[in-house]
Order: C-alpha cells, then sequence, then structure tokens
C-alpha cells in the first residue's frame, strides 16, 4: 500500500473509530497491516505538533490564552483507580489544551490518568510556569482555583458579592467560552470520543490529530 492509502486509512481510522479488523477490510490489508500502517502514521504527524514553548512564540505581554482540560473516554485500562474521573464519573486520560482567543487549538499536553486534577495537570506540564515567564494573561474556570501566577478563575460565591466581581464573571465566561471550540475540533475525531486503544497511545493520538487540525493544505 502506497504512502497516499496508508495516510488515507489511518484518518479512517481517526474519524469512524472503527477496529483495525474493520478498517483493514475497507482497505483490503490484514488486521496486524492496518495496526501497523496506522501507528507509523501516528508517529509521524505526532512529531509535527509544537511543543508548549513552540506554541507560545509570539506571544507575551499584553495577549492572553485560555487553558482547559477535558477527558478522553476510554474502555481499556491497566488499573480502575487511577483513570477514573470524580468530576466526569468515567474512566479517561486527562488532556490539557491551550487555545487562542478565538478558540483555536496552540497546545494540547501529554495525556495523564484520569483522577489528576487539572490544576495538578497543568503544574506538571509546566503551563503556569511558561505563561508567567512570558507574562501572558490565562483565563481559566475555578478547577485552576489558586494556580496563581497569571492565571485568572472566576469569583466563588459572585452572587453574594458586589456587581463588579459578578461583572467580571460574566466577562470571565464570555472571553473564555471560545476555548470549547478547541476540544470541539479534537473530539469531532471519533477515536477520542471513546479511545480503545492503550492508555500510552492516547498521548501520540491526541498530538497527531493536533497536526492534522493546524497544518496548512494551501501548499
Amino acid at each position: 500500500m502506497g504512502c497516499f492509502k496508508q495516510a488515507l486509512l489511518t484518518l479512517a481510522h481517526l474519524r469512524k473509530n472503527e477496529t483495525f479488523t474493520q478498517v483493514g477490510a475497507g482497505f483490503g490489508v490484514s488486521e496486524a497491516t492496518a495496526w501497523r500502517y496506522v501507528d507509523e502514521t501516528l508517529e509521524v504527524l505526532a512529531a509535527w505538533a509544537p511543543g508548549l514553548h513552540e506554541a507560545l512564540v509570539g506571544l507575551g505581554k499584553g495577549d492572553f490564552v485560555i487553558v482547559d482540560g477535558t477527558l478522553i473516554p476510554t474502555d481499556r485500562i491497566k488499573a480502575d483507580e487511577p483513570y477514573f474521573s470524580q468530576k466526569h464519573k468515567q474512566h479517561g486520560m486527562n488532556v490539557q489544551v491551550i487555545a487562542a482567543p478565538d478558540g483555536t487549538p496552540l497546545w494540547f499536553s501529554r495525556a495523564t490518568p484520569g483522577r489528576t486534577h487539572d490544576l495538578t495537570a497543568a503544574r506538571a506540564h509546566g503551563i503556569v510556569q511558561a505563561c508567567l515567564t512570558r507574562q501572558i494573561l490565562v483565563l481559566a474556570d475555578r478547577a485552576y482555583q489558586g494556580a496563581g501566577a497569571t492565571v485568572r478563575t472566576p469569583y466563588y460565591h459572585h452572587r453574594e458579592q458586589p456587581e463588579h466581581y459578578q461583572q467580571f464573571n460574566r466577562d470571565h465566561a464570555r472571553l473564555r467560552a471560545p476555548g470549547e471550540r478547541a476540544f470541539a475540533q479534537l473530539k469531532s475525531w471519533r477515536l477520542v470520543r471513546r479511545a480503545r486503544c492503550s492508555t500510552r497511545r492516547i498521548s501520540t493520538v491526541v498530538q497527531a490529530i493536533h497536526t492534522l487540525l493546524t497544518c496548512d493544505y494551501s501548499g
């Protein structure tokens, strides 16, 4: 199978989330061959995904980004507890995103076990420190309360607070709302709606999808 059909097979697998047996049958190859083609292609695509500092190039004081986390559900787990998210009440992997003000995904983190708290994940990935170094304002939800640095979160119990606190929360929600588009784009690929692959491969899948979302097809 040539490079074009190998790439097409991988795209079909990501988009439709079919098993390797199914996608292989559609392209006239065995299950093992389909797995190998997908694995090779994902590695190549993932290598093109930007790193954290690369994603922030061109941003600095006066700019802001949106940071949020999502759960990639999975039905294949090595051990129950580390992958169970109390927030989502299901097993999966936690992925953090940095999005531009218009919702364009700038960077996706590697996947960590679902029970990882968003703030813990953001610190572990270096998001908080990287944005502080560049003096980039970060808009995040209440899960990131206590991050400090340049991270701004909504006020708690804003209905009991003065009007300017309530106005801050409204403005904060309006500016942060486009960040949901980043996850909507990610989850338009059905494979990450319910990942059947090993939890160790989800990071590669996410990075590969990021490359596909941001690559320039005009050339």
